[in-house]
């Protein structure tokens, strides 16, 4: 058991890694990458015979680039790898929630209790770091959603954690019947490593409520 346990930590630690390799990825190119585009546009079209409208493009261009090493610095502690873990479950929730609102497709509502909790265990929030991406993940490719609700807080020596979503749904038994089972089979060998108790509530047209409950530290 002990074994398993640890190639299951070992598995999570490459995914969240390769999670991170993709979002960093996808920042550069659709968010830097576009705000270094504007700038060397802007630069392009300085007139500097129209003092006025040299000053301002150039200012313009002073913001771009200040924005760009703003979100460089972030993607930064991105690549610092489980630091976000180090730094508590609490702390790695509003990491992921962040690069989510940032899509700006979803209205989110976030009431995270988690970020003070003293108690920590790095190799279960290595794991719940996991499952949330892996909820994330399966929002943004099946639920069609345009709001979603995340809940933590931690109660009686347990870790609660609900992500609610307004999307299209599922048949949840269809879907854990299919063979790539929208990940439902790794979520639950996973909670259940952790001792956790996972319930998803979920129909076609009404949208997922996933509640998690983790023995905790």
């Amino acid at each position: 058991m002990q074994q398993k346990f640890e190639a299951e930590i070992l598995q999570a630690r490459i995914e969240v890694q390769d999670q991170t390799m993709q979002t960093i990825a996808t920042e550069l190119h659709d968010n830097i990458g576009q705000l270094l585009s504007l700038t060397t546009l802007t630069l392009n079209s300085v007139n500097i015979n129209d003092s006025e409208k040299a000053e301002k493009k150039i200012g313009d261009s002073l913001s771009f680039i200040n924005k760009s090493i703003r979100e460089l610095r972030e993607l930064a502690k991105l690549l610092h790898g489980e630091q976000v873990v180090e730094n508590g479950i609490g702390y790695a929730l509003d990491q992921e929630v962040n690069w989510l609102s940032k899509t700006g497709a979803y209205e989110i509502e976030v009431n995270n209790s988690l970020v003070d909790l003293i108690e920590k265990s790095p190799d279960k929030d290595l794991i719940i770091l996991r499952l949330l991406q892996e909820i994330i993940n399966n929002i943004i490719k099946h639920a069609n959603a345009t709001a979603i609700t995340f809940n933590a807080y931690y109660e009686d020596k347990t870790l609660h954690l609900q992500v609610k979503e307004n999307g299209i749904g599922f048949n949840y038994e269809q879907a854990a019947a299919a063979s790539s089972g929208m990940g439902l089979n790794s979520i639950y060998k996973r909670i259940e490593m952790i001792n956790g108790k996972l319930v998803l509530n979920s129909s076609p047209n009404h949208g997922t409520n996933i509640l998690i409950e983790i023995p905790y530290p």
